[in-house]
């Protein structure tokens, strides 16, 4: 996997050891996409992404969550995608989020063709191709209820960046995003204990398959999680 330049910027930019870059190594096929939208891929089977989350925001290593240290970690993250550090993160930033920090939150992101490759022009290479696309798809849980980042992280959010835009202007300020943070984090703490654990979050996973496996959904099932679920086709 190619790390796009602006992202090896970013890293050499962090101001000190707390603000860690961007992660973008590993196997993309399942990364875990924090509640703020930050992707974290394993570096290895055995590396727990939730975890490096986790205690990443866990600035007082007490093994809690707070609101303050998600509102905090959220800042942190806010400031790796305001490239022109204006305060907002604008339209162009929300693409370049979308299409080189996480394009694994785009629907087809596992199956799209890379750029300048030719779309087959016999019938039946396209039909083999859409077999294929469809096979894919099934082997990640695409279709259903799930959809965008949905598919992994703790809540039900499509785009959590952009979903962050309360006023819907196409802009997101850092103020929205701090709200968006308690939001979220409120959401997550279901037993309304102030704190958030390890092991609860990791409670609300969705499911992943194992590579070469697939997860079968109802077309019309719902995500049990909270958030901002998307209506199933009709």
């Amino acid at each position: 996997m190619i790390v796009p330049a602006a992202l090896l910027l970013l890293a050499a930019a962090a101001p000190d050891s707390a603000s860690k870059p961007i992660t973008v190594t590993g196997h993309v096929w399942a990364p875990f996409i924090s509640p703020m939208g930050e992707p974290f891929r394993p570096r290895s089977a055995a590396d727990d992404t939730v975890a490096n989350w986790f205690n990443q925001a866990d600035r007082d290593r007490d093994g809690f969550l707070t609101a303050d240290e998600m509102q905090a970690d959220a800042e942190r993250f806010f400031g790796l995608l305001d490239l022109d550090a204006n305060g907002e993160i604008d339209p162009e930033e929300l693409v370049r989020y979308e299409w080189e920090v996480a394009p694994d939150i785009q629907v087809m992101s596992k199956t799209r063709r890379a750029a300048g490759q030719s779309r087959p022009q016999d019938l039946d290479e396209r039909r083999a191709e859409r077999r294929r696309s469809l096979e894919a798809e099934a082997s990640l849980g695409l279709g259903g209820a799930l959809q965008g980042a949905a598919r992994y992280s703790l809540l039900n959010i499509p785009e959590p960046v952009a979903a962050a835009d309360a006023d819907l202007n196409r802009g997101v300020t850092l103020a929205e995003f701090r709200q968006a943070a308690l939001e979220r984090f409120r959401l997550l703490d279901r037993e309304r204990a102030g704190r958030l654990t390890l092991a609860g979050l990791k409670a609300l996973l969705p499911e992943l398959p194992v590579p070469g496996t697939k997860i079968k959904r109802e077309p019309k099932a719902r995500d049990s999680r909270v958030g901002q679920s998307l209506p199933p086709d009709n």
